[in-house]
């Protein structure tokens, strides 16, 4: 099915990423205005015509997070009452991610939630990167695609000296995205073993498997939360002869005492893309490199709206760079 103009509007949480996609696109953002009254209550009004439009909003998961999840769920309805044709969430980071399984008794499967609710709101698709489990993706009821920051991120190592690199996982349940580096680098794999030795314990590295001696040490994980899984990880493989230690991951959270945690931890490069808002941190991690996924965005954004594949974006190589904070 063929629609007429595309439009890209944005929310609050992260405009300068809207805006790099607009420019990736070669079109302007779509003006709204969102008003938040004492009551803390949100008027989202679109002001330009979208009438028979193709349309895609952008809006990542960041703080405060519950009010941009509802301003996401009030720009798509206003969208919908325009006579939009169709509407696509960009979520280059979801919500509640993470509750995605019922792993505790009387709990809410809350990403299944989540799904629900933006098909309600009105959502014709979603446009999603990097989820932190592959069944995720299985929650929508409408059509839901995935993007892979792995390419991105291996394209920026591919300029470098790689012959003595080796990848970690923190743990076990990060060897799936480890795969995907590994296969793109031809580079080694090691995995931190870790164990709980009680229930109410977190788990403790005990081992590596595969060897890291005199190496450098490159951790994969999908997201830096509060920093603690990684920067135990880096402090375990220098105990255990890494030559240096650096961090690549996605979604850069970095909640709480993170970046001080990182700036503090021996790790010479964190690696991360901006799908979440970081010039605020910036400034606290001076081992940071944020690299952009706004032309990834704009690809499949294109694609969608042409009618195109969205997998032939992992065949063939876009255009990237490294935000420079001291000039966006």
């Amino acid at each position: 099915m063929m629609f007429e103009e595309m439009k890209v509007f944005a929310g609050s949480s992260h405009r300068d990423l809207a805006n790099r996609i607009c420019q990736s696109l070669g079109i302007p953002l779509g003006e709204s205005t969102t008003i938040r009254f004492s009551n803390e209550n949100l008027l989202v009004k679109i002001e330009e015509n979208v009438r028979c439009a193709d349309v895609f909003v952008v809006q990542t998961a960041c703080e405060p997070l519950h009010e941009h999840i509802m301003e996401l769920f009030i720009l798509i309805d206003a969208l919908k009452h325009a006579s939009a044709a169709r509407i696509t969430a960009v979520i280059p980071y979801m919500p509640y991610v993470r509750s995605d399984k019922k792993d505790k008794p009387r709990i809410s499967i809350t990403a299944r939630l989540m799904a629900d609710l933006l098909e309600t709101a009105g959502a014709h698709r979603v446009l999603l990167m990097d989820l932190h489990a592959a069944q995720i993706q299985g929650f929508f009821r409408i059509p839901a695609d995935q993007l892979m920051a792995a390419p991105i991120i291996c394209r920026y190592l591919e300029k470098r000296d790689l012959s003595n690199l080796v990848l970690v996982a923190p743990d076990a349940g990060e060897v799936k995205d480890l795969i995907r580096y590994a296969n793109t680098l031809n580079l080694s794999m090691a995995i931190i073993d870790k164990r709980r030795e009680r229930d109410d314990e977190n788990a403790k590295a005990v081992s590596i498997i595969g060897n890291i001696e005199g190496k450098d040490c490159l951790l994969i994980d999908d997201e830096i939360a509060s920093g603690g899984t990684v920067v135990n990880a880096s402090k375990f493989l220098k105990a255990r002869g890494a030559a240096r230690v650096l961090v690549a991951c996605t979604h850069a959270v970095l909640s709480g005492q993170a970046p001080e945690r990182l700036a503090g931890a021996p790790i010479e490069e964190v690696i991360v893309t901006d799908t979440v808002p970081l010039a605020s941190k910036k400034s606290k991690i001076p081992q940071l490199t944020v690299l952009t996924v706004a032309p990834l965005f704009a690809g499949a954004i294109q694609s969608i709206h042409d009618g195109n594949s969205v997998s032939r974006l992992f065949e063939h190589q876009l255009e990237q760079g490294v935000l420079d904070f001291k000039h966006s």
